[in-house]
This record gives structure tokens, sequence and C-alpha cells, in this order.
């Protein structure tokens, strides 16, 4: 009955995860209230487009495209068997957001297969991060372009960091020094505002994709520092670096003409006891300009 069904559509709709449908050939037929939040894509962006058109583009950490090799939902629909994958969908604005997917099939009353269904939910500790952001604006530490903590909250979290260190004499913090590779180019070609428009980009991926007790700040113009903790070795450090690096190369910007796909140049180090806050930035920013002119690279030391 039409009652019956608009029943059970509002309450799709109001779910907090992210929910859509798909028939046998991938064509979606239906985008809930959740699937705007997350993604930032309405319903009337998405209804009807195929999810092979690689709109929301989900990546694996290991940087594979699902869409392309690997959809879960096709998947399902030719074996039946439900997937669950954890993966980084790209969002309207440009960055990246880490999600749980789960796809299952559609069937009729027959048992055939009509179609599969994906939900997806927001798997970053959101909550916590943006309580902290709340903390960071009501004490002016908040880059206001960028929305990353500024380079005083970052200055003041290394002194902490350092002493910690000093205190227990075992390695546990590392540092990260990104830099958007040839923004300045960029900027002159496109403009400020889409050079704005990148540096959040970065921000957003960088902030999303990190842990709730790391810090990712703007240091100035295009540079981004990632204070790290529980990294004790180049090893580990290399492994979020590397992750890092390939969520902001999978991110674009669309504008108008198309696509603009944005790289980082990456240098990181483990934080010493003897060091201070210059001396931890300035180690990484040096290793991190050993990736130029080429770029999209990552250096440690």
């Amino acid at each position: 009955m039409p009652e019956e069904k608009d029943f059970y559509k509002g309450i799709i709709d109001n779910l907090y995860d992210g929910v859509y449908f798909v028939d046998r050939q991938r064509l979606i037929t239906y985008w809930n209230k959740g699937a705007e939040r997350i993604t930032g894509y309405c319903s009337d962006q998405v209804v009807g487009r195929s999810c092979g058109d690689n709109m929301l583009n989900h990546v694996t950490e290991g940087g594979s495209q699902l869409c392309n090799d690997g959809c879960p939902l096709a998947a399902c629909m030719l074996d039946g068997q439900p997937r669950e994958a954890d993966v980084f969908l790209h969002h309207a604005d440009g960055h990246r957001v880490p999600v749980l997917v789960r796809a299952a099939a559609l069937r009729d009353a027959d048992g055939n297969i009509l179609g599969a269904v994906e939900t997806f939910s927001n798997d970053t500790g959101l909550t916590s991060i943006r309580t902290e952001l709340r903390e960071l604006r009501h004490s002016a530490h908040t880059d206001p372009l960028t929305g990353a903590a500024n380079r005083l909250y970052m200055e003041q979290r290394l002194h902490g960091a350092i002493a910690e260190l000093q205190q227990q004499a075992q390695a546990g913090s590392a540092l990260l020094f990104i830099d958007i590779d040839r923004f300045k180019s960029f900027n002159d070609r496109y403009g400020h505002e889409i050079g704005d428009k990148a540096l959040r980009v970065v921000s957003a991926t960088l902030r999303h994709n990190t842990r709730e007790t790391d810090v990712v700040a703007r240091w100035g113009g295009d540079e981004f520092v990632v204070l790290l903790h529980d990294v004790a070795s180049l090893e580990a450090l290399r492994a979020l670096a590397d992750k890092l690096r390939m969520l902001v190369e999978c991110s674009r910007l669309d504008l108008e003409t198309g696509s603009l796909t944005i790289t980082v140049s990456v240098g990181g180090t483990l934080i010493l006891p003897h060091d201070d806050p210059e001396s931890v930035v300035r180690r990484a920013d040096v290793l991190m300009y050993r990736n130029k002119p080429g770029g999209n690279q990552v250096h440690l030391g």
C-alpha cells in the first residue's frame, strides 16, 4: 500500500547512516538523507546515475578504486552474499571521508536478485573531533580558512609532547610537514578562491583521516603540520604518511571545467627527547623539500 511504503521510506530517510539502492544495472534508484549528509550529494544529483560513474570514488587504504574494480554492490548481486569494507569516499566538497560500507542483495518474493542496497556510516569518531574543534574555536586556536588548528596551538601541543617524551625517555610521537605541490602556479592559474578551496580539501582530508589524539595544524600558506602520537618507529610513521599522501592524491576538486587533482610532499620525523618545537619542525621541513620538484612523495628521517 502507498501509505505503508511512505511509512518505511520516512524511517529510512531519517536514519543516521547513508542508504542507497541500485538496480541490476547499478543505476541508483534511492538515496536517503543520511547519504546526503555524509557525502554532500543531494538525491537529485545521484538518482538515475550509475554507482559505477565514480562519483563517490570509493578508495581502499591501499589506494584501490572499488568503483572500477571490486565494487561490493556488484559482487553481492552476482552471488547474493553480503559484503563489508572500510573505504574512503569522495565528498562533494572534495575531501576524503572514511566510512564503513555494507552491501546486500535485494530480492523479490521468489528470491530473484533485483538489485542491491548499500549502507555506510561515518567511521571517524567525528563526535570527538567536533568537540575538540569547538574547544579550539573558543580558545582562538583554529585557522579560520581551513578549520585546522593554527600555528600557536600546534606549538603548544609540541611543547607538551616533548615534555612527555622527556619524562618517559622513550620515542612515542612523530611530526609530518606537508606542503601542497606547485601551489603558487595552481593559485596563479585558477585564482585565490580555488586555491582556498584546495587548502580546505587538504585540511579536511588530513583531519578526517587522523586519529582523535593527533593534531592537524595549518603552519602557514600552503603548509600543514601533523602531530602524531603513539608512533615509535619510522616504519609505522611511513605507513601513516603514505596513507595521508595517497588520500590527498585520491581527493579531487570539482570545477565547472573539470576535476583537479591535488598532491602533497611530505617530510616526517620521530620527535626526540632533546628536540624543541623549532628543531623538530625544521627537520621535517628539510626532509619534505627533498621531494621537490617532483612532489607527491614521502621522505622520512
